[in-house]
């Protein structure tokens, strides 16, 4: 399942992370999106509202929006649900992201910076992949709504507060999951010259943050020189043809 609102991610997006999961999931698996917009979606994809979940207008279209995914009782969906990002790229088959610990509640170990990479690994969640047991997570909701201002002004940004909700939390494995910053852009100032490569054994490709995959695909240019990165066309033998969709 993954979640659409607004205009910076648009329906193709949906439709090539659909595309990524029908190319690379042997198992038989439904497809929802969370969206205040379906429209330029594939059939195949099933929508559903934005979830609904107490939030102050300020953050009404934010990704605290993505507590509201572990509510019970949501209908059509039952046994196991992995949540994805829409800027993320699968490129490897991912049938054992649905066997791994069975039954545990699994997210990615977030990765550090560069420049603290000799600094001990905070035991904090990155959100762009999570799997659950539907219908065992509301809890989830319940403690966010009993302690929801203390949770605003605290937990930046919310996958924070989500690794804290979860409680008992599993790990990925690191090959499985990869960033595209840490893991396929050469260190600054190589950035500069050498593209982005895709790390051997990864399954899924993380964008969090910038660039996304269409603006690494292109080559990212901001002012900063270190984020920079070379154009990264492989990204276009995954990511599926736009004219697809």
């Amino acid at each position: 399942m993954t979640l659409k609102w607004g205009d910076r991610y648009g329906a193709h997006f949906v439709n090539r992370l659909y595309g990524g999961v029908r190319a690379n999931l042997d198992l038989p698996f439904r497809f929802f999106c969370f969206t205040d917009d379906e429209s330029g979606l594939v059939p195949e994809i099933e929508t559903r509202p934005l979830p609904q979940i107490q939030l102050p207008a300020r953050h009404a279209r934010t990704t605290w929006l993505k507590l509201g995914l572990f509510a019970d009782d949501q209908p059509g969906i039952e046994g196991d649900c992995m949540f994805l990002d829409l800027d993320i790229l699968i490129v490897g088959n991912i049938d054992r992201f649905f066997d791994f610990m069975p039954g545990k509640r699994c997210i990615i170990h977030n990765w550090v910076q560069r420049h603290l990479i000799f600094k001990k690994r905070p035991d904090i969640g990155n959100s762009s992949i999570v799997r659950w047991r539907a219908n065992t997570m509301q809890f989830v909701i319940d403690k966010f709504h009993s302690e929801r201002d203390w949770a605003l002004e605290n937990f930046r940004p919310p996958q924070t507060y989500l690794t804290y909700a979860l409680g008992e939390k599993y790990w990925w494995p690191e090959t499985w999951v990869r960033s595209f910053k840490r893991h396929s852009v050469p260190a600054f100032p190589l950035n500069l010259v050498r593209r982005p490569s895709l790390p051997p054994g990864t399954r899924i490709l993380v964008f969090h943050g910038r660039p996304d995959p269409d603006e690494a695909l292109a080559g990212y240019r901001p002012p900063r020189l270190h984020r920079r990165t070379r154009p990264a066309s492989w990204i276009g033998d995954w990511w599926g043809d736009p004219a697809e969709y």
